[in-house]
């Protein structure tokens, strides 16, 4: 389980501060009230970033955020990522591998796993949860066995907004305890618990001048906003999923702990 807020260990604070989003607007959704914050440079690297082939036909999504062509989406986001980047002061890298809809047959994330190599040892290394969102459980993954294998530190795991913050309990103290329990939005953590234990690092309800600093940064990615709002209702509201923010440090265990009764899987 999840233990409350506590001291960080006695270490060099990190140089550089990278926070790895697996789309253009993941980092602002999720982290935009804690960003400004940090203490040293930071880079927000969003890992499917490449461009669609010349020939890829325009995806759903895309439809559906009013593009007309799949090199018109891309470009869209790059510039709606910069703008949001530079509101929100932090280095923008956009890595080579396409989205979802756009990626060949049996992709895999080697420019993430190259620049996770390169990153210097005092990184610290920030990455999303995965709530009930497949590639962002698969970065957190890759990060977490390459870290591993490097014998560099573990990461800081990020809650992914608006999909974890639809927990009833989200931004209040239990919402850690209430993840471990949680059918819809808490079985990537329940599987991060498996082998880890969590410390919450950072958790924030933003205020006023906060929020409206969010905010902007989110609008930054005004493509995305209309097809959000029809799978997660008003997630752009004052009192929505957005207005809290969750991070939690890593200790892996030495043992599994005693497996949970199966959970009906459900979206969030």
């Amino acid at each position: 389980m999840a233990s409350r807020p506590g001291s960080h260990p006695a270490s060099r604070t990190p140089s550089r501060t990278v926070v790895l989003s697996p789309h253009f607007d993941d980092a602002a959704l999720s982290l935009a009230g804690f960003l400004p914050t940090v203490t040293g440079p930071v880079d927000v690297v969003t890992v499917h970033g490449g461009a669609p082939a010349p020939d890829a036909p325009v995806s759903w999504w895309d439809t559906q955020c009013g593009f007309s062509s799949a090199a018109e989406a891309h470009r869209a986001r790059l510039a709606e990522d910069a703008a949001a980047c530079a509101l929100l002061g932090v280095g923008q890298i956009v890595l080579d591998h396409a989205d979802g809809p756009y990626a060949p047959e049996g992709a895999t994330l080697h420019h993430l796993e190259a620049l996770l190599r390169d990153l210097p040892l005092d990184t610290r290394i920030l990455v999303p949860l995965g709530s009930n969102q497949p590639d962002h459980e698969a970065v957190r993954r890759l990060a977490m066995s390459v870290l591993a294998e490097r014998e560099a530190p573990l990461p800081w795991v990020y809650a992914d907004l608006p999909y974890t913050g639809h927990l009833p309990e989200w931004g209040r103290p239990e919402a850690s305890e209430a993840l471990a329990r949680s059918p819809m939005c808490g079985l990537a953590y329940q599987d991060l618990l498996t082998t880890h234990r969590t410390t919450v690092r950072h958790a924030s309800t933003l205020d006023d001048d906060r929020w409206a600093a969010k905010r902007a940064a989110v609008l930054c990615h005004g493509s995305q906003l209309a097809p959000l709002a029809a799978d997660h209702g008003g997630f752009l509201a004052r009192t929505g999923p957005l207005r809290a923010e969750l991070i939690w440090s890593l200790e892996a265990r030495d043992t599994a702990p005693a497996t949970p009764a199966p959970a009906k899987a459900a979206t969030c």
